[in-house]
């Protein structure tokens, strides 16, 4: 990779970190923005709900509809509404305003991610993309995992004004970095619409599909009640809570950096090993979550296997429909959205049914689901090209 490219990988890397920092830093704050606008915090929660569900819904359209427009173009105009929606929020003190400027830009959130992903492949060789890859997905960690206690930080150190221009400052940022640094890039070769949506007559992404929105479950159906398992199984205090997030947030990080070499090395056995380790990791949370040393080991590798989950995602629905990029990586941000919904949806239900350390649970039928629907893919992908496949099991 060319120093060039390498800043263009960087710059959409912190593109990417600014537009899910957008997405996920309210949640640090809810409490906050409750209180500036005078509603309650179940209400401010839909400034997080609202959003994801636009981006599910939008996930697979929009980045199809303009999937022949120049990408730089593309970049700035999804960057720059990003950021007239961050100063409106910033400015407004009325609730409703608030919530249409940030589902606005949500709609247009799947067209800036999915180029990036794009974008940082085509940059590399095709046996180098799931590295480069996976140097972006850094971007989507940070924004969810860090970007979350840095505007938290901001709020209760500073202002919450501050916490809020954050995420504008983020984006104007790579604004400019975007259009200083970043070349133009025109869609060379233009797939039409019906090529990529032809995508969905075929088995094998649908099979793709439903196993990342069931790994994606897995995973975030137990994080998502993290702060809570470790609150009343764990009986830590609040800094410690904090402490573990963190923890959690910076091994997600060392997950992106390992998956993008072992996805390059082997991804087929990647993948299928990839459940059975987090169901190991959960067998042991349900046994010894209640210890405070053994929870920290545990946080830690939790937290690695699942930076390699998220690039386990996009490159199982990409690799699916190779002749549709952008499609496909638009289709990875909606499967992995209603994952991450129906994770915490029925996480919730297991805790309010069977209390708190039985939240595993939605993990453990997650995993065994998914490893069905991976089986599955794998065995017809074999028997359509026995020769190929055995190549890239057996490859060192």
């Amino acid at each position: 990779m060319t120093k060039r490219d390498q800043l263009l990988v960087f710059i959409v890397t912190i593109g990417v970190f600014g537009i899910i920092n957008t997405e996920m830093g309210v949640i640090g704050i809810l409490p906050s923005i409750a209180d500036h606008f005078q509603v309650s915090v179940s209400k401010a929660g839909l400034l997080v709900s609202l959003f994801a569900l636009a981006v599910a819904v939008s996930g697979p359209t929009m980045p199809l509809l303009f999937s022949g427009v120049d990408r730089k173009k593309m970049m700035l105009l999804v960057l720059g509404i990003f950021v007239i929606g961050n100063m409106v929020s910033l400015l407004t003190t009325n609730f409703i305003i608030a919530l249409i400027a940030r589902v606005v830009p949500a709609f247009f959130h799947p067209i800036y991610c999915s180029l990036a992903f794009t974008v940082a492949a085509d940059s590399v060789s095709e046996e180098e993309a799931p590295k480069a890859v996976a140097k972006v997905l850094i971007g989507v960690s940070a924004g969810m995992v860090i970007g979350v206690p840095i505007v938290s930080f901001l709020d209760s150190a500073v202002s919450f004004e501050m916490a809020m221009a954050f995420f504008a400052i983020v984006n104007v940022l790579v604004f400019f970095a975007t259009v200083v640094f970043v070349p133009s890039m025109p869609v060379k070769e233009r797939i039409s619409y019906g090529t990529q949506l032809s995508v969905l007559k075929k088995l094998i992404p649908w099979l793709s599909i439903v196993a990342v929105i069931l790994l994606n479950s897995a995973v975030f159906g137990v994080y998502s009640y993290l702060a809570e398992y470790l609150k009343t199984v764990t009986n830590m205090s609040p800094n410690a809570t904090s402490l573990f997030l963190f923890i959690y947030g910076g091994a997600n990080i060392i997950g992106n950096i390992a998956a993008g070499k072992l996805l390059t090395k082997n991804a087929l056995k990647t993948v299928v090993i990839f459940p059975f380790a987090l169901g190991v990791i959960y067998t042991i949370l349900y046994l010894f979550g209640q210890l405070t040393f053994p929870m920290a080991i545990i946080t830690l590798i939790w937290g690695i296997l699942a930076g390699i989950g998220a690039n386990i995602n996009q490159y199982w629905i990409m690799s699916s429909a190779p002749e549709a990029p952008i499609f496909a990586n638009g289709l990875f941000l909606t499967s992995a959205n209603l994952g991450t919904m129906f994770g915490a949806a029925i996480g919730g239900i297991f805790i309010a049914k069977l209390g708190t350390p039985y939240v595993v649970l939605v993990g453990f039928i997650s995993l065994l689901l998914s490893v069905v629907f991976i089986l599955l893919r794998n065995y017809l992908s074999c028997t359509k090209n026995k020769s190929s496949c055995m190549l890239n099991w057996n490859r060192k």
